[in-house]
């Protein structure tokens, strides 16, 4: 059984580094939870190290930029690792060729940006779905339609061989009071036509890779045993931590609200309930970011 914490400061004194999720912990994709960052604060004036792990389908300035717009201090992270730059670098060295067609809304094509950390690049050209070697998805077209209406173009896909690079293995966020669909939902249809897709962000393994490279890149040596993975996605961020051997704190007010019947905490008997279902168990567990 995950254990039911009150706030982070309760449990944050063996870490030395978070790998702290975004959306659904930080912000709700409109604006700040101001626990959230008080908690981040305080975690970083002890001498923590935060390191936001996102699933965004972007490069990390990008996501610098979206934060700061929506009023997110700089001083509650120290860096960020994203799963568009995991997925970046693997487009930019022919994961899915040279020719691709492109999924996603226009502000995602930032992730077409050039990537400074690889040498000799290759030269990525947008195409129509009949020409390509491969598919870029960052996201559906329209976000609140059903992506099973992608249907009929992925079928073509899978029946031409092509591998689709996912930027954002997420399946759903919500953006304030609305639910969304992510790239998650449209790979996933994929796979379960028999297409090729290819997963970056969490609880894939490139992302923390990156994440770790993050904190080398701040000059600190943290052993894994040090680092708590902070999340709401108790298939992504907390499989993930689970994967790598990390200790993990799950948001449960967040995608799984209204499973684990939280207000500001979780009812134990359905928290408990949503663990067996899911086969998923977190270290700790809290209704809010605080």
């Amino acid at each position: 059984m995950s254990r039911i914490v009150t706030t982070l400061a309760e449990i944050s004194e063996p870490y030395d580094a978070l790998f702290c999720d975004l959306w659904g912990c930080v912000h709700d994709g409109v604006r700040p939870f101001d626990d959230a960052v008080a908690a981040l604060r305080a975690f970083r004036a002890k001498g923590g190290i935060v390191v936001l792990v996102t699933n965004a389908p972007r490069h990390r300035a990008s996501v610098e930029k979206q934060l700061a717009n929506m009023g997110v201090p700089t001083d509650c992270w120290d860096t960020i690792a994203t799963s568009g730059d995991s997925a970046r670098a693997a487009m930019f060295t022919g994961a899915v060729g040279s020719e691709v067609w492109f999924m996603g809304e226009k502000h995602d094509r930032s992730f077409f940006d050039p990537m400074s950390l690889i040498t000799d690049p290759v030269d990525i050209q947008e195409v129509a779905l009949e020409d390509a070697e491969g598919i870029i998805c960052c996201g559906p077209f329209d976000p609140h339609a059903d992506p099973a209406d992608m249907r009929p173009q992925l079928l073509y896909a899978k029946q031409k061989g092509l591998p689709l690079l996912c930027a954002n293995p997420d399946i759903v966020v919500d953006r304030g009071e609305s639910r969304e669909w992510c790239a998650g939902a449209i790979a996933q249809i994929y796979s379960e036509m028999g297409g090729e897709s290819l997963y970056f962000g969490k609880p894939h393994p490139p992302i923390y890779d990156l994440a770790r490279r993050r904190l080398a890149e701040l000059g600190r040596d943290v052993p894994d045993t040090r680092i708590l993975a902070v999340g709401d996605g108790i298939l992504t961020d907390i499989k993930g931590a689970l994967g790598e051997d990390i200790d993990s704190l799950f948001i449960t007010g967040g995608l799984a609200a209204a499973e684990t019947k939280t207000v500001t905490q979780p009812d134990a008997n359905a928290l408990s309930t949503y663990i067996e279902t899911e086969m998923v168990t977190p270290t700790y567990s809290i209704g809010f970011l605080r």
